[in-house]
């Protein structure tokens, strides 16, 4: 593979990407051409929702292709045409080929929640340190303990979970959007012993079992419908925007003395979310990683 890279200012981004994508580019990347600098820009947008901006001031726009004769024309081809004006080709070079699985593997290390309760890819010793360990290895359901919501959840779980062995603070538990199922176990290795993880996904809910075995828990996982009747402890890393469509049917499943746990929220959106959840439970602020942060209310 070639790789095509360029230089474009943020009002000629949507246009060279399309361009890119009809001239048969295998894909198209967009990232920020100032990050890890002083100028890096960050923007945060949701799935389904329109993005924020197309992309930064100067974005770096990198284009796969399958030989070094398509690249060239892309090149060509885009340097006459009269929205590339502003837009600067910054290089061509090969793909090195490399081993794939082995480099993939590398972007994830050993995560510490809390000093002595880590998330660990199944590659990786367990640290010496680790008292408490979730085995979990990258998937296609979400949630591998790396997003600074799933960190919070699991902050939180560490800080109201089990103490001493035998004893579950947490009670019965429910993991609504359960991804890969992070947040169930982490309940489960914190002393919580009657689970229910449930998504809309069924990939995720196979991912969750795999994973639960994976890590010698017990819960029970499926799809929404899978959740009924009332949970000590309600966890929801989903979106802001599917969490105040939740938010009867979440409020609803929490017990008196409960606690309900919310991520996946920006921090511009926590008061449209206590808003929202006003009418059942009084919503504050309890976590802070990153511009996101948690949520969580006492019934």
């Amino acid at each position: 593979m070639f790789e095509l890279s360029l230089m474009c200012p943020e009002d000629r981004i949507e246009e060279v990407s399309d361009a890119l994508d009809a001239l048969d580019a295998l894909s198209v990347s967009v990232e920020d051409a100032d990050a890890q600098t002083d100028a890096e820009q960050a923007l945060f947008g949701e799935p389904g929702m329109p993005p924020p901006k197309d992309g930064w001031q100067r974005s770096r726009v990198v284009a796969l292709f399958p030989s070094e004769t398509a690249a060239t024309e892309a090149r060509t081809l885009l340097a006459v045409q009269d929205f590339f004006a502003g837009c600067e080709v910054l290089g061509m070079a090969p793909v090195a080929d490399q081993d794939w699985v082995r480099l993939t593997q590398s972007q994830f290390a050993p995560v510490d929640i809390t000093p002595d309760f880590w998330i660990v890819p199944t590659w990786h010793e367990l640290p010496a340190q680790a008292v408490r360990s979730i085995r979990l290895d990258p998937g296609l359901a979400f949630g591998t303990g790396t997003h600074p919501t799933t960190r919070m959840c699991l902050r939180w779980i560490a800080r109201n979970g089990a103490s001493a062995p035998g004893s579950n603070p947490l009670g019965r538990v429910l993991d609504y959007g359960c991804g890969s199922g992070i947040l169930a176990i982490g309940a489960a290795k914190f002393g919580a012993t009657d689970i229910d993880a449930v998504d809309i996904d069924p990939a995720a809910v196979e991912s969750t079992l795999l994973n639960a075995l994976a890590n010698d828990v017990q819960l029970c996982a499926g799809l929404p419908d899978k959740a009924s009747g009332e949970y000590q402890t309600v966890l929801a890393n989903i979106l802001a925007t599917p969490l105040r469509v939740l938010a009867p049917l979440l409020c609803n499943h929490v017990a008196p003395g409960g606690s309900l746990v919310m991520a996946g929220i920006l921090e511009r959106q926590a008061e449209e979310l206590k808003a929202a959840y006003a009418p059942w439970l009084a919503l504050e602020v309890s976590d802070a990683e990153d511009g996101w942060i948690l949520m969580t209310a006492r019934r």
